[in-house]
C-alpha cells in the first residue's frame, strides 16, 4: 500500500506512471499487479486480509500432515509397514 500511495504522490507531482514506478524501485508488472489487487481496500482489510492469509498457510500445512498421517496408518492397518 505504502509503495503505490508512493507512486500515486509522485503522479500528482506531475511524473508518469513510469517514472514514478522505476523512482521507488518497482516493476511495471508489480505496480499493476498490486494496484489491481488492493485498490479500494483499506489498511484495515489489508492487515485482515494478510491474517487471513497466514492463517489460511497454517491450517494448509495441518491439514497436509494430517493426510500423511492418516496415509501412514492405513498402509499400517494393512501391514504393509
Amino acid at each position: 500500500m505504502a509503495k503505490l500511495q508512493q507512486v500515486a504522490v509522485l503522479e500528482s507531482q506531475d511524473k508518469s506512471v513510469q517514472e514514478a514506478i522505476r523512482q521507488i524501485g518497482m516493476t511495471e508488472q508489480t505496480h499493476y499487479r498490486w494496484r489491481g489487487a488492493y485498490r479500494g481496500i483499506n489498511r484495515d482489510q489489508l492487515k485482515r486480509l494478510k491474517a487471513m492469509e497466514v492463517e489460511n498457510q497454517h491450517l494448509r500445512f495441518a491439514a497436509s500432515v494430517l493426510s500423511v498421517d492418516k496415509l501412514i496408518q492405513a498402509e499400517a492397518a494393512r501391514g504393509n509397514v
